[in-house]
């Protein structure tokens, strides 16, 4: 059984809430899971803070018995420093214009 760490979507229309979940990589996103890790709410407060509550020391276990983060999980794991960050998947060879590039 491959243990995911991944966010499960609640609230409503145009106004997400996620938990933080470790779940069956086959069970759906909103199904089944096997412990809530945390929580996660990307609308911003009237101070401007996204909150953002975890259990460090059960993502800790979850990750040392074999879990893999999604994406988005592991993102959120990097600002924290609970794994390292992950690469930037972008590119800054796209930024400069052609013509000012360097090709190999």
């Amino acid at each position: 059984m491959v243990v995911r760490l991944r966010l499960q979507r609640f609230g409503r229309k145009h106004l997400p809430f996620y938990r933080m979940v470790a779940a069956d990589s086959r069970s759906p996103r909103d199904g089944k899971h096997l412990e809530i890790v945390g929580t996660y709410n990307p609308i911003a407060n009237r101070e401007g803070i996204k909150e953002i509550r975890l259990k460090a020391d059960r993502l800790r276990y979850w990750i040392s018995v074999g879990a893999q983060p999604s994406d988005r999980v592991a993102w959120i794991l990097g600002k924290f420093g609970i794994l390292p960050p992950p690469p930037p998947r972008m590119s800054l060879q796209h930024k400069i214009p052609k013509k000012d590039r360097s090709d190999p």
